[in-house]
């Protein structure tokens, strides 16, 4: 049985302006994941990414790091519900 994971994360420290979104959706497209990406306002980026657990879990690994130029500070990570997705998209 293939296990299932779905989380919303929420990525501060200087992740915008670094090719944070293109690098997420890189990784997600690799690794067969869904979800999205976007900038927020407050300067964070936010990802719903859904999918096999282990492929998600790869992932999440892959964004605590970011980018060459990103320099994450903090990340928050929570299970989340979501209605069946399919692709990743960058917001």
């Amino acid at each position: 049985m293939i296990m299932k994971a779905s989380y919303k994360v929420l990525i501060s420290g200087r992740v915008q302006g670094v090719g944070f979104r293109n690098f997420a959706y890189r990784r997600a497209r690799k690794l067969g994941v869904c979800g999205y990406v976007r900038n927020l306002s407050d300067g964070r980026v936010e990802i719903v990414v859904s999918g096999n657990k282990s492929a998600v879990d790869s992932f999440l690994e892959d964004v605590k790091r970011g980018p060459m130029m990103a320099r994450v500070a903090d990340v928050e990570i929570d299970p989340v519900d979501v209605p069946d997705i399919s692709g990743f998209i960058i917001e």
